[in-house]
């Protein structure tokens, strides 16, 4: 690495997006590809988003609200929070990197499971810090061993709930019980971002939990169930003086402006959003049924894809997979498959390509 670049940055190792479509269909020469590798939803963004986004579009010569306070207004009013608890990034991701920037010094301790999302180990050393990481038990978090990890130098515990990548859910009671064994002094990170896929009864909501716990940062996007992945908005509430801070170091208007029209309007269309939870569950279940019957292991998933192991190599995996059309997430460590559910055609498309896992290529 250049002298010119910090040495501490030469462990990390850059993220990388899921294969595009059309990079893909060159290689193999395919007429048609469906991309399922990066969980994004099937659904276009609700009427009302996509109408108002339509009419403000003459308006981009100017700057958007820098504290995106009409966002925040109406956030707080549907979600029953404090305003000054509520903060809104350039999709959550920015927003995991700003608790970084703001909540950690060099050397500090960060527990998160593995594999969980790719961006808490990544954050953790930008900062300088450690990252913790904690293997799932039965492809989900293993609280009682994330507890268990806590020392001194711990500073923030990340949850992403549900997990990314196996979808699978830590129950509310679970929750409680493990905040219960965190000392005050120690954030506590729930990433929400699938939440509205979920379906099983267990699963609350951290934001069940925060008048008990002050400890607690709940983070969600618009990007998944609502369809708004291509403009940026995340959002997340936690303790104000965390707000205060995350506002001293983010960039001045670091939510453009359709973004923030779309998500302020996606909130309106919420009879629209509990029809996709449903469909969603609907497809999820056939294409687990369709793991169940290849009998190939999967995860437990409560989210917007399945995970599962195909039984060889992922990179092999991925690779047959594609030949008949269907990219997927290919996992090096484990060797798992993460496939995104796309709409119901593309379900079928997929299912027909899981079969090919169980034959000789």
């Amino acid at each position: 690495m250049s002298d010119w670049v910090r040495k501490s940055l030469e462990q990390i190792e850059a993220y990388r997006a899921g294969r595009r479509a059309s990079e893909v269909k060159g290689e193999l020469g395919l007429s048609d590809i469906i991309k399922l590798s990066s969980n994004e939803s099937p659904f276009a963004p609700v009427r009302q988003a996509s109408r108002a986004m339509g009419q403000a579009l003459k308006g981009l010569n100017r700057y958007p609200d820098g504290d995106c306070r009409l966002l925040k207004s109406k956030l707080a009013a549907n979600l029953d929070v404090a305003y000054e608890t509520l903060m809104v990034g350039n999709g959550s991701n920015e927003l995991i990197r700003l608790l970084a920037q703001v909540i950690l010094e060099p050397g500090d301790e960060v527990i998160m499971a593995a594999p969980s999302f790719v961006v808490y180990p990544i954050v953790t050393a930008i900062m300088s810090a450690m990252a913790v990481e904690v293997p799932l038990k039965g492809l989900a978090h293993d609280l009682d061993a994330m507890a268990a990890a806590i020392t001194p130098k711990t500073k923030l515990i990340f949850v992403c709930n549900p997990n990314n990548p196996t979808g699978t859910v830590v129950p509310a009671a679970d929750c409680g019980a493990f905040l219960e064994s965190v000392p005050g002094h120690v954030l506590v990170c729930f990433d929400e971002a699938y939440h509205e896929f979920v379906s099983d009864f267990t699963y609350g909501t951290a934001l069940e939990l925060r008048g008990k716990h002050e400890n607690i940062i709940v983070l969600r996007t618009f990007s998944k169930i609502y369809g708004l992945a291509g403009a940026r908005v995340g959002y997340g509430m936690a303790p104000p003086a965390v707000v205060e801070a995350i506002d001293k170091v983010r960039e001045p208007f670091n939510v453009n402006l359709l973004g923030q029209i779309g998500a302020y309007y996606s909130l309106d269309g919420q009879p629209e959003i509990r029809r996709r939870a449903a469909v969603n569950r609907t497809q999820r279940e056939l294409v687990e049924s369709a793991l169940d019957r290849l009998g190939l292991e999967r995860a437990a998933s409560q989210a917007n894809f399945v995970y599962f192991d195909p039984r060889m190599p992922a990179a092999e995996a991925f690779d047959r997979l594609a030949r008949h059309g269907v990219i997927v997430r290919a996992f090096r460590h484990g060797d798992h498959i993460r496939a995104t559910l796309g709409s119901p055609k593309d379900n079928l498309v997929l299912i027909n390509a899981l079969g090919t896992l169980k034959t000789p290529p």
